[in-house]
């Protein structure tokens, strides 16, 4: 296998994962565990596709899901989350607020002489 990506063999130096009750043996660049997460997440989204269609056509479920994560991330590269979307997001931005209201945690000026911003 060239560039990057996974590449479905059953190979020695796969790894195997499970996807909707079927193993697939992956060989991918870096680490196994990568792999594994990247089947639960596919495995998950088949789940809730079957779930909420009532399918149990592995095909249309694998399609579905695919569409599925298309569409988020190519929204997610179109649109990027706001903090108000995101929680972690807004957490992080309240908590860089809440930092930068502190005197005492105000960025040092090289004007001012000292560290601490004291004069």
């Amino acid at each position: 296998m060239s560039g990057t990506g996974v590449d479905v063999s059953a190979e020695q130096g796969s790894t195997p994962v499970t996807i909707f009750g079927t193993t697939y043996h992956l060989r991918g660049e870096g680490d196994g565990s990568y792999l594994h997460e990247l089947a639960r997440e596919v495995d998950r989204r088949m789940r809730e596709v079957a779930e909420a269609t009532g399918t149990a056509d592995t095909l249309k479920l694998a399609i579905l899901a695919a569409l599925n994560i298309t569409d988020e991330c190519l929204r997610a590269k179109r649109d990027p989350a706001s903090p108000d979307e995101d929680p972690r997001l807004g957490r992080f931005v309240a908590l860089i607020d809440d930092a930068l209201a502190d005197p005492g945690c105000r960025p040092s000026r090289a004007e001012d002489g000292r560290a601490d911003g004291a004069a």
